[in-house]
C-alpha cells in the first residue's frame, strides 16, 4: 500500500471528535427563544455550526433587530459548558481511530482552550493529545474559515501546511483546509449546502479513515 501524501493530520474538535455541536446549537436556540427569536434548529447547524461565535451572534441580533443582553455571552457559555459536561460524547469511531494513528497530530478548533480541553477531557479523548497539540482560534484571534489556525498547527508541528492532512465537518473548516492548501477529508452526515466536496475525501463515519490516514509507509 502506498504511503499517504502527508506528514501529520490536524483534527477539528466539535462535531469531529467530538458530539459537541448539537447539544451546543441547543443549548443556544433555547436561549435565544427566551429572548423571542424562535429559531429552527435544523437553520441554526446549517447557519452557526463551526462558525466564530461573535459572527453567530451578530447575525442573532440582526435577527432579532435589537442587541443582546450585555451578558448574553457569559451565560450561554455557562449553559454550554454545564450540558458538555454532563451529557457530551465522542464521535462514533473516534478513540478507535485515534489509538492506530501512527503520525503526529493535534487539534485545531474555532473554540476557546477551555472548551476544547473540557470537551476532550469528556470524551476520554485528551490522552490522545499532548498540551501543546491543541490549538485554539483565541490564541491568534482569526478564525475558520481563514486558514490561519491551521497554518499554525502545521507550524507548531514542524510540518508543511501542503504536508497536513485536515479532518473537519462544517463548511468552515472545510473551506480553511483547502484555503491553507492541505488534504482534506470531509466527514459530514448530512448535505453541506454551499460547499463544494470536489476536492476533498468525503466520509460519513471516522471509521471509514482508519485505512486513509494509516496506511503504511513504503520499506
Amino acid at each position: 500500500m502506498s504511503r499517504p501524501d502527508f506528514d501529520a493530520i490536524i483534527f477539528d474538535c466539535d462535531g469531529t471528535l467530538v458530539d459537541s455541536e448539537r447539544l451546543s446549537i441547543r443549548v443556544l436556540v433555547d436561549y435565544i427563544a427566551e429572548l423571542g427569536l424562535m429559531l429552527p434548529y435544523e437553520t441554526a447547524v446549517e447557519e452557526y455550526s463551526g462558525n466564530d461565535l461573535a459572527m453567530v451572534f451578530r447575525d442573532i441580533e440582526q435577527k432579532l433587530g435589537r442587541s443582546l443582553p450585555t451578558d448574553f455571552m457569559e451565560r450561554f457559555r455557562e449553559r454550554q459548558l454545564r450540558l458538555l459536561a454532563t451529557d457530551l460524547q465522542p464521535m462514533p469511531g473516534a478513540a478507535d481511530l485515534l489509538s492506530v494513528i501512527n503520525r503526529p497530530m493535534c487539534v485545531a478548533s474555532n473554540a476557546p482552550l477551555d472548551k476544547i480541553e473540557l470537551c476532550l477531557s469528556t470524551a476520554g479523548l485528551n490522552q490522545f493529545f499532548e498540551p501543546d497539540r491543541v490549538f485554539s482560534a483565541y490564541e491568534i484571534q482569526i478564525w475558520k474559515p481563514a486558514p490561519d489556525l491551521f497554518h499554525l498547527a502545521a507550524q507548531r508541528l514542524g510540518v508543511a501546511s501542503e504536508r497536513c492532512a485536515v479532518v473537519e465537518d462544517s463548511r468552515f473548516g472545510i473551506e480553511a483546509g483547502l484555503a491553507a492548501g492541505m488534504q482534506v477529508f470531509a466527514c459530514v452526515h448530512e448535505e453541506l449546502i454551499g460547499v463544494d466536496l470536489s476536492s476533498v475525501t468525503r466520509v460519513r463515519q471516522l471509521s471509514e479513515l482508519v485505512p486513509l490516514l494509516t496506511a503504511p509507509t513504503h520499506i
